[in-house]
């Protein structure tokens, strides 16, 4: 909605629909293997120029510890998720958020090492190299970047498990942002600081409990402690938190041990009971903070990595950075015709990219077809499956195979999705696909398995990008919804 005057305004009774200048045509003509196909929006981030030490680094120590620690959340999560559907429906959202990135990970290490990408990497640097002896101002960026990794390699594990593993624990990553509520309390102590962290906190507090389920919570807490302390070098660990541990709660190698305190601190923090909470929102206490076991714990982690870790991080990003910079200008330098060609990593700007509706063959005798229909849809159902299941109305509607002018005349079925060759990247879920007359065919959501090592290196034979088909999203509409009024407002291209 807009203002009258056809201004973006806050809401009011007063505003009107949207009239935009213009609005893309839909067509319901279909597809065919080979058509063009043009996708904009807000691709994420990409690495392209990424060194092979990146790729190493990516690939024996990054990616396998993320996988590892989001595979156990997963794990616990599913365990509370199949016993109640109201459990379901409270995690659904943050467990496909993880999942998603999950099985990303997963599958960008086996594509980068199935494909070589690192041996292709230190080719194209070997060469790089040969190129700049003598060129006092690129000669030495690889003797720079392999000083960088070196220095941080050590600890670049532990990064990873402050952020999926320590923090992976919903209730200590919100015991962390108190942080805030703690510097105002001990360090500035100014009534206005502390009033403007407490309600911060108590706002999001609110989004915390809405979204917390304390049994499969305590389990990850528990779990990544003992993968923390096993995984990580000791002389990296929280000074005193694994002696304190041992002391109270028993043997470090024994599982009961951690299990036994994650319950001392689900049981005993005062952000999981809400009179505690209130009476400490009420009147601040740094000291009923600190003693807080969920705090004591995020802070114990958070201040161990901050004063020994971050500094380090941070020089090892910016050095990175610099020497990147420096090694493109080299290409550049070194190859002009290829230069020509280059182009900026996906940076959330607006991109265009252009490609073909294509099948592929990902690996011997197996051949993908450019489109899904709902006949596939339909044999894919599988009852109470947490990705195959559907509901009783989609399943009825979908029976009656009442396609109408969505249906594609050629299969006398409802094409659901097609692949199509075009570059993306996450962020560029639910971007238009247009075909080569401006009109709207889909809406592109996903990438292929076989080339999730698209970020580092684009594979033009393999990537493919997944789209839902504009008709599918229009029967959803129309029949499944029964808001046709809505399909009168568009544009279709019959």
């Amino acid at each position: 909605y807009m203002s009258r005057d056809g201004k973006p305004a806050a809401y009011s009774t007063e505003n009107i629909p949207l009239k935009p200048k213009y609005f893309l045509p839909v067509s319901i003509k279909g597809i065919k293997d080979g058509d063009y196909a043009m996708i904009y929006g807000y691709p994420g981030g990409t690495n392209r120029y990424e060194t092979s030490y990146g790729v190493r680094q990516k690939i024996d120590i990054f990616n396998p510890t993320l996988v590892s620690l989001r595979d156990m959340r997963l794990k616990y999560m599913m365990e509370e998720m199949r016993k109640d559907p109201a459990i379901k429906l409270q995690l659904a959202s943050e467990y496909a958020s993880i999942a998603n990135y999950w099985k990303f990970f997963d599958g960008e290490s086996k594509q980068l090492v199935k494909y070589h990408v690192y041996d292709q990497k230190v080719a194209q640097e070997e060469k790089f190299i040969r190129w700049a002896q003598g060129k006092p101002e690129f000669e030495n960026i690889f003797t720079d970047i392999a000083k960088a990794y070196d220095a941080w390699r050590p600890y670049s594990k532990h990064q990873v498990y402050m952020n999926e593993g320590i923090f992976g624990s919903p209730l200590i990553a919100f015991a962390g942002t108190l942080q805030q509520v703690e510097n105002a309390l001990v360090k500035s102590g100014k009534s206005e600081d502390i009033k403007k962290a407490v309600d911060a906190a108590v706002k999001a507090r609110q989004e915390f409990i809405r979204s917390e389920n304390k049994t499969s919570d305590q389990k990850i807490l528990a779990s990544v402690l003992m993968m923390f302390y096993n995984d990580i070098d000791k002389s990296q660990h929280p000074i005193g938190f694994y002696e304190s541990l041992k002391g109270s709660y028993g043997d470090l190698k024994d599982p009961a041990t951690y299990s036994k305190y994650a319950a001392t601190v689900f049981n005993n923090t005062f952000i999981l009971d809400s009179i505690k909470w209130n009476a400490f929102v009420k009147n601040p206490d740094g000291n009923v903070l600190q003693a807080d076991p969920a705090f004591a714990t995020a802070s114990a982690f958070l201040k161990n990595f901050q004063g020994k870790y971050l500094p380090m991080m941070q020089q090892f990003n910016a050095k990175n950075t610099d020497a990147g910079r420096e090694y493109l200008k080299g290409i550049m330098e070194m190859d002009t015709a290829r230069a020509k060609k280059l182009y900026p990593d996906a940076t959330f700007t607006m991109r265009v990219s252009f490609g073909n509706v294509k099948s592929y063959q990902p690996r011997d005798a197996v051949n993908y077809d450019y489109i899904t229909t709902m006949t596939g849809m339909m044999d894919k159902y599988v009852p109470g499956d947490y990705e195959f299941d559907l509901t009783p109305r989609f399943r009825e509607v979908a029976g009656k195979k009442d396609f109408g002018q969505y249906i594609d005349k050629q299969r006398k079925d409802l094409v659901v999705g097609f692949i199509t060759t075009n570059d993306i990247t996450g962020g560029n879920s639910g971007s238009p696909v247009i075909d080569a007359n401006g009109n709207l065919i889909g809406l592109a959501f996903d990438g292929n398995y076989e080339a999730l090592s698209h970020k580092i290196a684009f594979d033009k034979d393999l990537n493919r990008t997944i789209c839902v088909d504009v008709r599918f999203v229009l029967w959803c509409i129309d029949k499944l919804g029964g808001a046709s009024n809505l399909i009168s407002e568009l544009k279709l291209v019959k």
